[in-house]
């Protein structure tokens, strides 16, 4: 193996698994383990909770949204598929990564409903794979378009 083809490996074994990553967080908020205490923050009242239930319900719709802009070029990874374009129009010309904001903002309105640290953990936990999976997309989709500087440039979130 040569050191570009180490190179190329080992950054796509990078991408995998801070997929797994991301899928992994987000499945712990499904999932009531007995062995990790949930202690709360603060006591759970209604707005809280309804505070919860609309920033999930906003960021279903966004997430929703995202999909359906994205069509074809919907992909779990950071590496754009192959025949592939750069959507920069509907939700993608006013947010560069929605699918992934929306995925921190479902975390956070678990977080709200919950007030535990524990949520609190994952939502920490899931933004800063996010944060490390928007890097290295970015990085992909540098190399494929082009224009991508330009669109990065007009679009800063």
């Amino acid at each position: 193996m040569t050191k570009f083809q180490l190179k190329v490996f080992l950054k796509n074994a990078y991408g995998l698994i801070l997929v797994f990553l991301q899928f992994s967080i987000i499945s712990l908020h499904f999932f009531e383990w007995e062995l990790i205490p949930k202690k709360q923050i603060i006591q759970v009242n209604t707005i809280s909770f309804l505070l919860g239930i609309l920033i999930i319900v906003i960021a279903f719709i966004i997430m929703l949204v995202a999909i359906k802009d994205l069509g074809r070029n919907l992909s779990p990874f950071p590496r754009p598929i192959t025949n592939s374009n750069l959507v920069t129009n509907g939700i993608y010309q006013f947010i560069r990564h929605p699918m992934y904001y929306s995925l921190i903002l479902i975390s956070l309105g678990v977080f709200i409903i919950k007030l535990s640290i524990y949520y609190l953990c994952l939502s920490i936990s899931l933004a800063l794979i996010i944060k490390l999976k928007i890097i290295l997309e970015e990085q992909y989709l540098q190399n494929k378009y082009k224009n991508y500087l330009v669109y990065k440039n007009a679009v800063k979130y």
